[in-house]
């Protein structure tokens, strides 16, 4: 016997908790399964390393989902959610001592700017303003279905005012070059490079750029915001939203098939036999090689659709680092702000190398890491005086040569995984001496722990797959589709492998749950 609703979701990571909300506020009844004990995918919490730190075991912070109308739109403060903010957005500490400061208030970011290079303040205040003029519009066209009509004619319509071609170039420069184009010191320089580094995206292509400007102009005007209490806490208010509505969620429930009758998707199935039919839609929060490689039976899937995913492409690997420490991390030279977020790279240079190196499938001898201090941002993460704090950084998917000492093999076992992150833990080393001495326990998490943990972290990518420009827009996740709609009818792809991509934003779950009520709405028009 099966149970019968209107849409059935599969996967309860951030993306499936917004489809959902986004159908079960249209009157549809909603069921959502999800393989793991709890939800929120990539958006979680846990003390499992220490019984008094909370760490974040994936994402941490969220700039995107502070500018995406669907999570903001849904009221989650009413359900518990609650933000909170670093002193400072973010902070690059440079061999020489001087920070790179990113601040909420860009008169604070511009003066410490200007302090280092004079003139710097001045010229960050301006791509401040352009940013005001014609952010709001590149945001919009970035997390709409493609094409973006309506915000793409907005852009256009205010493209002058922000300079014209000059601004389209500088959007299509790549990030190494971009700050050289505005800045004179090295501070703004290594800032946007290291946004563009939260990306897969080399420093040297285009693409590079624009997630440099976007990753920074969204910390310079909304920060770089964590939930209160853990990143669960963002997942849990999602779930109980969903609930209190009236839909349906089953952790520990992970679907195995989905069915699919007369070309159109009609039921999924769990691994411990339970069939849920769906009357109008199913929507896939999954990666797309487990949606067409695994989920669907092989004759449901069209010849050319199978052979366009042999070419698909994940995004590399991560290893992360958790340390609950004994007290605040020891830089050699304190910031004049405390940073939520940092980054560790000695130049720009270095980041384009350690970016080059994991994309020509190279462990870095040198590799490029994004940190957070969560206490800073968060007091209630850990006792007073002490710092929960975490780093990751990326690694290939599969391994040709270590960089470094040639120590790690890349098969990321334990060995593969304590050896790096001794070697990520260095680099901290290096700028706060004594951070070693300060460690009360650490974890690693490597590829295969990152992807047993969530199933849609192939191989440790985080961004379900690759953000260059050839598999993006029309080409997520393979030539043609580009939008939430699958070859089969009623099946919709609802991860960050569909267009827009990674980050929690939960854009491809509101793309795939409107694409799916205008299909029916459509439906039910021809019927009359």
């Amino acid at each position: 016997m099966s149970r019968e609703y209107d849409a059935v979701v599969v996967g309860a990571g951030p993306n499936g908790l917004v489809a959902a909300n986004h159908l079960v506020d249209r009157g549809w009844s909603v069921l959502v399964l999800e393989a793991q004990p709890d939800v929120g995918g990539a958006v979680a919490s846990d003390r499992e390393l220490h019984p008094d730190f909370v760490h974040d075991t994936f994402s941490a912070f969220y700039p995107l989902a502070a500018v995406s109308r669907a999570i903001q739109g849904f009221g989650l403060e009413e359900h518990g959610l609650r933000w909170t903010h670093a002193p400072a957005v973010l902070g690059h500490h440079l061999p020489s001592g001087a920070w790179a400061l990113l601040h909420r208030d860009r008169e604070v970011t511009a003066g410490l700017l200007d302090a280092q290079y004079p003139g710097d303040g001045a010229a960050w205040l301006g791509l401040c303003a352009d940013w005001d003029r014609i952010g709001d519009a590149i945001v919009a066209a970035l997390l709409t279905p493609f094409p973006p009509v309506r915000p793409g004619l907005s852009a256009l319509a205010r493209l002058r005012s922000v300079g014209g071609l000059r601004f389209v170039r500088e959007l299509l420069t790549p990030a190494a070059d971009l700050g050289r184009h505005r800045f004179g010191g090295v501070a703004p320089r290594i800032l946007l490079a290291g946004n563009a580094g939260h990306a897969d995206i080399p420093l040297t292509s285009p693409g590079s750029g624009l997630m440099a400007l976007l990753m920074t102009m969204l910390g310079q005007t909304v920060g770089f915001p964590a939930p209160v209490g853990g990143a669960g806490q963002l997942a849990r208010a999602l779930a109980d939203r969903l609930r209190a509505r009236g839909a349906d969620v089953h952790c520990g429930s992970e679907v195995t098939a989905i069915e699919v009758a007369g070309g159109r998707a009609a039921a999924v199935r769990t691994a411990s036999g339970e069939r849920y039919a769906a009357r109008h839609a199913v929507v896939a929060d999954v990666s797309a090689p487990s949606l067409y490689g695994r989920l669907l039976p092989a004759g449901a899937v069209p010849a050319r659709t199978r052979a366009a995913m042999r070419s698909f492409e994940m995004d590399p690997g991560t290893v992360k680092v958790d340390w609950a420490l004994s007290g605040p991390v020891p830089w050699r030279v304190p910031p004049a702000y405390d940073p939520g977020t940092v980054h560790v790279a000695d130049s720009v240079e270095e980041v384009a190398q350690a970016l080059h190196q994991v994309a020509s499938r190279t462990i870095p001898a040198a590799p490029f890491l994004l940190a957070g201090q969560m206490t800073t941002t968060d007091p209630t993460r850990s006792p007073a005086g002490t710092e929960s704090m975490w780093a990751y950084t990326h690694v290939p998917q599969q391994t040709v040569r270590d960089a470094g000492d040639g120590t790690v093999r890349g098969v990321w076992d334990e060995a593969d995984c304590e050896r790096f992150a001794d070697r990520m833990q260095a680099r901290i080393e290096r700028l706060a001496p004594g951070f070693g001495d300060r460690v009360l326990a650490r974890r690693v998490l490597g590829p295969r722990e990152l992807e047993a943990r969530n199933a849609n972290l192939v191989g440790g990518a985080i961004n379900g797959g690759t953000a260059q420009l050839h598999q993006q827009l029309v080409f997520r996740p393979v030539p043609g589709l580009g939008r939430a709609e699958t070859p089969v009818r009623g099946l919709y792809l609802g991860s960050a492998a569909a267009h827009p991509g990674g980050g929690v934003h939960g854009a491809p779950g509101t793309n795939a749950a409107r694409a799916a009520i205008a299909h029916r709405r459509a439906r039910f028009l021809v019927r009359r």
